[in-house]
């Protein structure tokens, strides 16, 4: 009996380790929604500040221009880059991308 598992390849996307029927555990999930954003930086404000802003209220961040960016994926930081523009629209080229450790750190915190 062969128990060995193949590679498929689904829509351009191989699944290592899936079944050549597509019954593999991670092919399953390949199609899931996550929520994925963008962190430029955050801040805290006492909620004063916050009641009286406005349109044209600026807000300063804790992150300068020059640093990355966070992709946050699920509310989990999976890579960091910078922003760049596509046809008109924000995007990010991904620089670095987080050890399995800090994913790992970011399941407990």
């Amino acid at each position: 009996m062969d128990t060995s598992q193949n590679n498929v390849e689904t829509d351009g996307v191989v699944t290592p380790g899936a079944s050549e029927d597509g019954n593999g555990n991670l092919a399953v999930l390949m199609h899931v929604q996550l929520p994925v954003s963008i962190r430029f930086g955050e801040t805290e404000m006492v909620l004063e500040e916050i009641v009286k802003l406005g349109v044209g209220s600026v807000i300063e961040l804790n992150s300068g221009m020059d640093q990355p960016v966070e992709l946050v994926v699920n509310n989990r930081i999976l890579a960091r880059g910078e922003v760049v523009t596509v046809d008109g629209f924000y995007g990010i080229r991904i620089t670095e991308i987080t050890s399995a450790g800090e994913r790992f750190k970011s399941l407990t915190s």
